[in-house]
């Protein structure tokens, strides 16, 4: 069953939760309009992510050739995200940190420069060396095109939060991912890590969901490109 976000099947399915997730949607949701550019973002979607897999994929292997030498541990990090409408799946981005590097997280929670259940540190002491550029460059989130062609993310789209992370989520703030979370959206353009305040992310998300459409997708996907280039707001 394909969802109304523009999702195929997540690789790991949930119960729905009790919200009123189309609520948080525009008021023409389910209009002929809608089918039509939802239609025509889950083609971009697949299409845009095939192609950049493809054309990307030297790049992807020199990084994770340098991820090996500059330290010990796997090339890829599993992320337990949560998608849309409360329902799990695994994806992937390429590592940042050390080994352990969840278990000494606790040690830095004082130092969290996020309000909220998420935590961000702009100087991390658990990143690598490379992880730095990686993160400032974005290509850390390269794997996150496969979580795109299998339909669990989107291009454009709410961050998926993790399961650790949701689970302090208040119901209003879950209603973000009423649609495909995905790999850009407002809040990546907008400063990103720089942006202190989680009900400031989340507002940035939810006026994102209620005004969508296509040609707001194209419009910030366009923006990602120099707010990437620019590193504004990776932290």
């Amino acid at each position: 069953m394909r969802t109304l976000g523009g999702a195929g099947h997540p690789s790991r399915d949930a119960e729905p939760e009790a919200l009123d997730w189309d609520s948080a949607l525009p008021r023409w949701r389910g209009t002929l309009r809608w089918k039509v550019e939802r239609a025509a973002k889950v083609a971009l979607d697949r299409i845009g992510a095939l192609v950049l897999l493809v054309l990307l994929a030297p790049v992807l292997a020199v990084v994770g050739v340098l991820i090996r030498l500059d330290s010990p541990g796997s090339i890829l990090h599993p992320m337990d995200w949560v998608g849309y409408r409360g329902r799990r799946f695994r994806g992937y981005k390429l590592r940042t940190m050390v080994v352990g590097a969840d278990e000494k997280k606790a040690e830095l929670l004082r130092y969290n420069e996020m309000t909220g259940p998420v935590f961000k540190m702009r100087n991390d002491p658990r990143i690598t060396r490379l992880g730095r550029f990686l993160r400032r460059t974005s290509l850390d989130e390269l794997p996150q095109l496969w979580s795109v062609l299998k339909g669990d993310m989107s291009l454009v789209g709410p961050r998926p939060p993790m399961e650790t992370e949701y689970a302090g989520f208040e119901p209003w703030q879950k209603l973000k991912l009423a649609v495909t979370p995905g790999m850009t959206c407002t809040w990546q353009v907008s400063g990103r890590s720089a942006i202190a305040r989680f009900d400031e992310w989340i507002r940035l998300d939810l006026e994102y969901v209620n005004g969508w459409s296509f040609w707001l997708d194209l419009k910030l996907l366009l923006k990602t490109i120099p707010a990437v280039l620019g590193g504004r707001g990776a932290g």
